[in-house]
């Protein structure tokens, strides 16, 4: 089994979710996704060794392993597609919590396409069409795909940030 960028939203939803307990229809609603595509992410997340076992629903994503695999391959695995400018929603290091900490360059910031965005940049394709919408529901879920989206386009030093901010949050006890 091959992962598809979904896998990626899916994990990244679950790791944002934190020790809660879920379903496959919870997170098909939350991401905008049909149930059927949530439950063939997370096989192939089991079958890649980013998640425990879900056979009870019940599974986590397995940390280490996806924080290696966010900040190491998923540049590669997933390479950004840059487009025209466009409406949207602001990500990688035009997003939180990047933005804080990386000054704006006098250049239109990349962001998701969305037709409810309010920041106008160039079009940066999101893992998944449903991205900015699951995004725009859930704030940690937000933070993590923009520093996925810095890791797979960003220049050194902006990998290098979202890299370390990556680690912290999936290295640190989730608390309910």
């Amino acid at each position: 089994m091959i992962l598809k960028p979904q896998d990626v939203v899916v994990l990244l939803k679950l790791v944002a979710l934190g020790p809660q307990p879920w379903t496959y229809q919870h997170l098909a609603v939350e991401l905008s996704i049909s149930q059927s595509e949530v439950h063939a992410g997370v096989r192939r997340a089991v079958a890649a060794r980013l998640m425990s076992d879900a056979s009870t629903v019940g599974g986590r994503p397995v940390l280490p392993a996806l924080a290696e695999f966010l900040i190491h391959g998923v540049r590669y695995a997933y390479p950004p597609e840059r487009g025209e400018l466009t409406r949207g929603m602001p990500t990688a290091y035009a997003a939180p919590p990047l933005d804080k900490v990386i000054v704006q360059p006098n250049e239109p910031p990349p962001v998701w396409p969305y037709a409810q965005g309010s920041v106008r940049g160039y079009s940066f394709a999101p893992l998944y069409p449903s991205v900015p919408a699951a995004a725009a529901r859930d704030r940690k879920l937000y933070e993590l795909l923009a520093l996925v989206d810095a890791i797979r386009d960003g220049r050194a030093r902006e990998r290098n940030l979202a890299a370390k901010e990556i680690q912290a949050r999936l290295a640190a006890p989730v608390k309910a």
